[in-house]
């Protein structure tokens, strides 16, 4: 068993079972809790504590996985790219949008984080949580964050987006597919996004921009976001 773990494919084929099983659960229920980003790693955690694999074992394929992380990234660029029109068009709501979007989210949390006294590192890691994991992860690293506990809020919150997006559209009536699809995709990146593909195309299109947008945004607002507020300690 030691050596049947003790090697990077194990880690790769846990991952891609828990995702495969994950996905397999929200098509099968249609209940967005079961979203695979959330369910896979909660089902590798349960696995390895039942069988006691240590951790290091399934990193040495999971550390694998992260590496095509920033290609990931870069593909970002395509959806912006064949959206292009779209956001010609419609260029200055849309960065505006997106920009306010960025900084209500980081400001939000950062001064949460100083209301319940939480410590420099712990802010820094829940500061970019809305923007798509590969993004976040950098951005939390270069600035003295926890990167695990980065990834942790920002699957939670493109579950709790995906979960609450359609209740919120409903509330505020919004009508309007551009600033729907905007809204969800800067708030909830990709989580949110499998929800605005399912209120529409047009939704799940311009979600899909914004999450391109605000993260090119976020990571120039965290360069003088972390100036700033890194002068100022938690107390």
């Amino acid at each position: 068993m030691k050596e049947f773990c003790n090697n990077p494919f194990f880690g790769i084929a846990l991952s891609t079972a828990g995702y495969w099983i994950g996905s397999v659960l929200q098509k099968k229920t249609r209940i967005t809790i079961f979203n695979p980003l959330f369910t896979a790693p909660l089902m590798i955690i349960v696995f390895l504590l039942i069988f006691k694999i240590p951790y290091e074992y399934y990193n040495l394929g999971g550390s694998l996985i992260g590496m095509f992380l920033v290609p990931a990234t870069a593909c970002l660029g395509v959806s912006i790219y064949s959206r292009f029109d779209l956001l010609k068009k419609n260029w200055l709501p849309i960065l505006a949008g997106c920009a306010a979007g960025s900084a209500a989210s980081m400001t939000s949390v950062w001064g949460l984080c100083r209301l319940f006294r939480l410590d420099d590192s712990l802010a820094n890691s829940l500061v970019p949580k809305s923007v798509t994991t590969p993004i976040a992860m950098d951005i939390s690293a270069g600035n003295g964050g926890i990167v695990p506990v980065t990834v942790a809020a920002v699957v939670f919150t493109g579950v709790v987006g995906s979960l609450i997006s359609p209740a919120l559209v409903k509330f505020f009536r919004l009508k309007n597919p551009l600033i729907v699809g905007l809204s969800i995709g800067a708030s909830s990146h990709v989580g949110g996004t499998t929800k605005a593909l399912e209120m529409g195309e047009a939704e799940g299109s311009m979600s899909g921009l914004a999450i391109g947008l605000c993260g090119i945004i976020t990571v120039c607002l965290a360069i003088v976001f972390y100036r700033i507020t890194g002068l100022i300690s938690i107390p």
